[in-house]
């Protein structure tokens, strides 16, 4: 990591991640970032959780696999620390046992588990328990140890407001919405971890006046310290949010959030077809 006011993945992190060096295809990388990020999201809306602590544990859980293998770790439990962490740093700390019982109902009912039934939390001295406790303890100190305690997280909320003041769109109520939820949907890619917040905040903006029609001046970007080439690199990731996955796929990434999922899958597709469904670009089949 750079030493940054905030920290960014360097050119070989980026190029050569753990994970891939792993045998981990970057379409399924992205796909289990994406789905760990909603996890946190998920988990912190029902914990009604601030959506500052929620922005600050998607941005840790990003940085984290730039240093740390997808083979090695849980997604759900990296996720589940990386909560856990940024609830302490924003001073809104969460009980370890309602942060556990909240993710152990999002993956029961993410598994397929039928909505009719009623979710029953697991006992203080239950095993179950015992092991999700483990796993957060251990999640957390993993991503401190691994980050080298550099969780400085800068969000793009405020510099968002002053540019649009500055392009004079405060005005425009729907432009300024959509702005800010690309600026959402962005931390379940990993924009925030390779990216300045300028050139995040500036592609959020060219998405919702392109979408709106809002003419923009010529070169505003500039204005920004953002060069066009990474803000459309941005905006593009964003917009990768929005294909349609394979049904299949959808199938396949279940088993892969829990604990030891991607190393089974690893061990079971080391030999496999290059043209298997979590190896082709998403919306294409």
């Amino acid at each position: 990591m750079a030493p940054l006011l905030y920290p960014l993945a360097s050119d070989s992190q980026i190029q050569k991640t753990p994970s891939g060096e792993d045998g981990i295809p970057s379409e399924l990388e992205e796909d289990l970032r994406a789905y760990g990020c909603k996890f946190i999201q998920h988990a912190g809306i029902l914990l009604r959780q601030n959506q500052v602590a929620m922005a600050t544990a998607q941005v840790l859980f990003q940085r984290f696999w730039y240093v740390s293998s997808m083979k090695q770790f849980g997604i759900n439990d990296i996720g589940m620390g990386a909560l856990y962490l940024a609830s302490k740093l924003e001073e809104c700390p969460l009980r370890m046992r309602d942060l556990i019982n909240v993710y152990d109902l999002l993956l029961t009912k993410f598994n397929g588990t039928s909505s009719e039934e009623i979710y029953k939390p697991m006992g203080y001295f239950a095993t179950k328990f015992y092991d999700y406790k483990e796993a957060l303890v251990i999640a957390e100190m993993q991503i401190l140890k691994r980050l080298g305690f550099n969780v400085q997280v800068v969000l793009p909320y405020g510099t968002l407001v002053n540019y649009l003041r500055v392009l004079e769109l405060t005005s425009n109520t729907e432009a300024c919405q959509k702005a800010w939820g690309y600026l959402n949907d962005a931390l379940q890619t990993p924009c925030y971890a390779i990216y300045s917040i300028p050139t995040v905040v500036t592609a959020a903006i060219l998405l919702a006046t392109r979408h709106l029609a809002i003419p923009l001046p010529k070169k505003w970007h500039e204005i920004f310290d953002a060069t066009w080439d990474d803000m459309w690199a941005v905006a593009q990731t964003i917009m990768r949010l929005y294909n349609k996955r394979v049904k299949d796929q959808m199938a396949l990434l279940r088993p892969m959030l829990g604990r030891h999922g991607v190393r089974r899958w690893l061990q079971e597709n080391t030999k496999a077809d290059t043209t298997s469904p979590l190896t082709t670009p998403r919306g294409k089949s």
